[in-house]
């Protein structure tokens, strides 16, 4: 579990979303003056007069020019696309959108309305119409854009595919890469890609190609550290996360990894390291959960349900931390709240055994037998037996009077404990002796 949350906040920390992707593809690209669609004539004097107010970025001076124009011309596709690219630049999304859109229906054929239109409507988090457009901008003529443009529509679409169809993604980087040199930022794509192919040995390939050309890039140290993690090549990424750290000694991505990397050595400094890390960021919810298991994990059970107190509020539905909640209050021995905990986590999550678990032990401690019995039924459907459950179904089955199953729990438990539960075993054969001489 702790592992889990680790490479979950490592995602969280240091993965590009497909928006901000699309949006720094944008902002890294020179302002120009969107050329012509390649099927419209010759600009109007009117929009010639906009475009030049755009060449010296006079957004509001373009707008006013353009707002005229387009009372009069409403299906000018010139004159939408530049307002739509106005609107844009000052980070009118909406506006942006209508006027791009229009545009598209004025034009089909306009690639650099397609691929505007695809790349705002990713930056707004919608896909699926993002991914429609860019789509579209691939098939069509870039014109005077030239085949680099044309190669930004594939990252994009790229980027859009990469968390549901890594194959596709692969595929949309190639048709870039066809058309333009690769990019410190494709060979990172290419590598995460593979990795989410289980493709390590050509994810590691990548990473290492990256840093050789970049020896401070942190993206390719946080993949290539996390390739480490998935493959428990702990030392080595501790090695290297450490080497990273040196250059860029507060990036919070690389600190919570080489916590993961530390704790899976069961090296004492993962603790202070994650404490020093969820000082510098007190609301980040991520840090704040790995904390508290760490915590659990170290033996202060106090502590950690303290950290899992804004977690639960922040997400009161969330099975795991009402599991991990739960734990911590059997450490601390109340037993009725943990009962409660963990009764809500398996409504919640009915197939999560961990829940399950609980369940069983909270009830056997706040004597609820038979709710013991129906979480033990419940965990067996996915785990094994241990001797511990198969004491709680012998001492259930005992609080019951049903000395037959008891008995045989009892037996269950001495065979599976072996001597390991001194205390346990010493009760069973007690209770062996007086059952069965009752029986």
């Amino acid at each position: 579990m702790r592992r889990l949350l680790l490479s979950a906040l490592f995602l969280s920390l240091s993965s590009i979303a497909v928006c901000s992707v699309a949006q720094t593809q944008g902002d890294n690209q020179e302002k120009q003056v969107p050329s012509a669609p390649s099927a419209i004539a010759a600009p109007s004097d009117q929009v010639a007069e906009a475009e030049a107010l755009i060449a010296k970025f006079d957004w509001k001076g373009a707008q006013a020019v353009l707002a005229a124009w387009l009372t009069a011309h409403p299906d000018d596709a010139r004159a939408l696309f530049d307002a739509g690219y106005a609107a844009d630049a000052q980070n009118l999304l909406d506006d942006a959108a209508a006027f791009y859109g229009r545009a598209v229906q004025a034009d089909p054929k306009s690639f650099e309305a397609h691929l505007s239109l695809g790349l705002l409507l990713a930056r707004q988090g919608k896909l699926t119409e993002a991914r429609s457009e860019l789509v579209t901008a691939t098939a069509l003529d870039p014109g005077d854009a030239g085949p680099k443009v044309k190669a930004r529509a594939w990252r994009a679409l790229a980027q859009i595919d990469r968390a549901g169809n890594p194959a596709e993604a692969s595929n949309d980087l190639l048709e870039a890469l066809k058309l333009s040199p690769e990019t410190p930022e494709d060979t990172l794509l290419a590598a995460e890609l593979a990795q989410a192919a289980g493709q390590f040995d050509a994810a590691e390939a990548a990473y290492r190609r990256l840093l050789a050309k970049d020896p401070k890039n942190a993206a390719a140290h946080a993949g290539l550290a996390h390739l480490f993690i998935a493959r428990k090549q702990y030392p080595e990424a501790e090695t290297l996360l450490r080497s990273a750290l040196q250059q860029t000694p507060d990036d919070p991505a690389l600190t919570a990894q080489l916590a993961t990397a530390l704790a899976a050595q069961d090296k004492p400094e993962a603790l202070p390291l994650l404490q020093k890390l969820h000082d510098a960021h007190p609301a980040d919810l991520d840090i704040t959960r790995m904390l508290a298991e760490l915590l659990a994990e170290s033996g202060d059970a106090g502590g950690s349900d303290q950290l899992y107190a804004p977690l639960l509020a922040a997400h009161p539905n969330d099975p795991a931390l009402l599991i991990a909640h739960g734990q911590n209050l059997i450490r601390q021995l109340k037993f009725a709240a943990a009962f409660d905990a963990f009764t809500r986590a398996t409504q919640l999550a009915p197939a999560n055994p961990d829940g399950w678990s609980g369940l069983a032990f909270a009830a056997s401690k706040t004597e609820r037998p038979a709710i013991t019995l129906h979480a033990l039924t419940m965990r067996s459907k996915s785990l094994p037996e241990v001797p511990s459950t198969y004491f709680l179904w012998a001492t259930s089955y005992d609080t019951l009077h049903e000395k037959t199953a008891a008995i045989a729990y009892y037996h269950h438990f001495l065979e599976a404990a072996a001597g390991k539960f001194p205390d346990q075993e010493w009760q069973a054969r007690q209770r062996l002796l007086i059952l069965e001489k009752q029986r």
